[in-house]
């Protein structure tokens, strides 16, 4: 009877356990919680396809359109300049740049000029006599000779004989001689070809000046050409004369430009061809560094995206229902921040700003902004 007991009261003990702890466990339980769709808010547009102009970004640094290096081709003592010969001073048209000293130099030439002035004056007795219907040119000739100015031609003949008297004297050996000295003697002096600036000098008064020494550098401030480097694809789309638009890196100033010169070869290590733009302008320095943007053509029905829209080069965000999807484009070209693309119907709402973490079936709620894009 007492083990009856036991076992009794043992087992009432366990099944009040399993009861208790039955309870226990169903208050522990609560209620799954409803999980509620969020929606993110997105910034969108609706699309209308238009005519895009595509516009090639390139950029350089300006030169000066004329330009001179000033060399010397005699030897002497820089005597002068017209202006102080520094680097920024203005020289207008006929200036003179560089005076070397030519005294020397200068009485050997009129050494020549009387030396040829004598040979004349001693064939004018036989001239006289020999042939008379010749002599009043020559004496004209000899009569207006001057030792300060540059000789001027001899008489022309068209007695053989007389030509071959002339010759025979040396006249002519004598005067081409006097021309070459003439020649060399003006080389004594350099002149400004154009109003310009001096951008570089070299030399100062008292330096002594040797052949084929660099004297400085002159150089037109009124014009100045651009160098761009455009690909080869865009190469036949520009044409001498189109307008180009240029500005400052920091965009505090904007010039027009103009096709000048295209260069027939394509660089075979960049694939690119040379433009050169002529622009002109008073703010204009040599060596500033310029951006250009060259409308190359135009696409009819496309519309200009931010490069971050787009998704492996061939997809983008639209959006349905207040849900985003994803379609096929087709690129056309792109530049640095923007891409042209094709094949998106009118009234499609596409995101106009990339969103971290999208995908398609995200649920969102769009803000329509301006559309920000250049149409023709």
């Amino acid at each position: 009877m007492r083990k009856f007991l036991l076992s009794a009261i043992g087992i009432a003990i366990v099944i009040i356990a399993l009861i208790i702890s039955y309870f226990i466990v169903e208050n522990n339980i609560k209620p799954k919680p409803k999980v509620e769709k969020v929606s993110k808010m997105v910034f969108s547009e609706i699309v209308k396809n238009s005519t895009i102009p595509i516009t090639i970004p390139a950029n350089g640094t300006l030169v000066a359109k004329n330009r001179l290096e000033l060399y010397s081709e005699v030897q002497g003592i820089f005597q002068g300049s017209a202006n102080d010969f520094k680097a920024g001073q203005p020289y207008k048209k006929g200036q003179t740049l560089i005076s070397i000293n030519s005294s020397e130099y200068y009485a050997s030439v009129q050494s020549a000029k009387s030396d040829l002035y004598n040979a004349i004056t001693a064939i004018m007795p036989d001239l006289r006599l020999d042939y008379p219907s010749d002599f009043p040119k020559w004496q004209t000739y000899l009569s207006n000779f001057d030792l300060n100015k540059s000789v001027k031609p001899l008489p022309e003949s068209s007695n053989e004989k007389v030509n071959y008297f002339i010759t025979g004297r040396g006249i002519i050996t004598a005067y081409y001689n006097v021309k070459n000295l003439e020649q060399r003697l003006s080389k004594y002096s350099i002149y400004a070809p154009f109003n310009g600036v001096l951008t570089e000098a070299l030399v100062t008064k008292g330096t002594l000046i040797r052949p084929s020494q660099k004297l400085g550098e002159f150089i037109d401030t009124s014009a100045y050409e651009l160098e761009l480097s455009i690909g080869k694809t865009f190469s036949d789309l520009l044409q001498i004369g189109e307008n180009v638009q240029l500005q400052t890196p920091e965009g505090d100033a904007n010039y027009t430009g103009k096709v000048t010169r295209i260069n027939g070869k394509i660089d075979q290590a960049t694939q690119t061809i040379k433009v050169f733009v002529e622009v002109k302008g008073k703010s204009l320095k040599e060596g500033m560094f310029l951006e250009a943007h060259l409308e190359a053509k135009e696409e009819p029905n496309a519309i200009k995206i931010s490069r971050k829209l787009l998704i492996d080069e061939s997809e983008i965000f639209i959006i349905k229902d207040s849900i985003l999807d994803i379609i096929k484009v087709k690129p056309v070209y792109f530049s640095p921040k923007e891409v042209v693309i094709k094949g998106v119907p009118d009234g499609t709402k596409i995101l106009s700003k990339s969103i971290p973490g999208a995908y398609a079936g995200m649920l969102v709620k769009s803000y329509e902004e301006p559309k920000k894009q250049t149409a023709k």
